[in-house]
């Protein structure tokens, strides 16, 4: 089944249950999918679905840190609450030593000794973890094994 027809029976059980936050993100990420379909004017790739719902999450949580930030602890809960919501549509998440096995695989595909092959590595890793794992976090340990 894709994304689009989970959203779609998502957003019905969401509207008989009257969860409005659930089905505010539900709406919301249906239409950033029928957006992304009208500009590419074909039906998006599982890939890209989940490059939409990565792309949503990052927005969200950008917004968490910044209502944290105002101190606005009523949107704050708010966006918690989607974080959650938006968490559910992407894979499950790779641990801590599974990444750092993603991380040491690639250092070794690429032949990587220094800081300058940072990029090589992240251009090789990246597609691999996208959707389970955080760039941030990916980046900060291949410093660490490069160093």
């Amino acid at each position: 089944m894709s994304m689009m027809q989970q959203l779609q029976d998502e957003m019905k059980i969401a509207l008989k249950e009257k969860d409005k936050p659930k089905l505010n993100v539900i709406r919301r990420l249906r239409s950033a999918m029928k957006n992304q379909e009208i500009e590419q004017k074909q039906p998006l790739t599982a890939e890209e679905e989940l490059d939409v719902v990565v792309r949503e999450l990052k927005q969200v949580k950008d917004s968490l840190f910044e209502f944290e930030k105002a101190g606005r602890a009523d949107l704050v809960e708010a966006m918690h609450a989607e974080v959650s919501i938006l968490t559910d549509y992407l894979p499950q998440a790779l641990t801590e030593e599974e990444l750092l096995q993603q991380v040491d695989l690639a250092v070794q595909e690429v032949g990587a000794s220094s800081k300058a092959d940072m990029g090589k590595v992240m251009g090789i890793l990246l597609p691999r973890v996208k959707g389970r794992a955080d760039a941030k976090k990916v980046s900060q340990l291949v410093q660490q094994r490069l160093s």
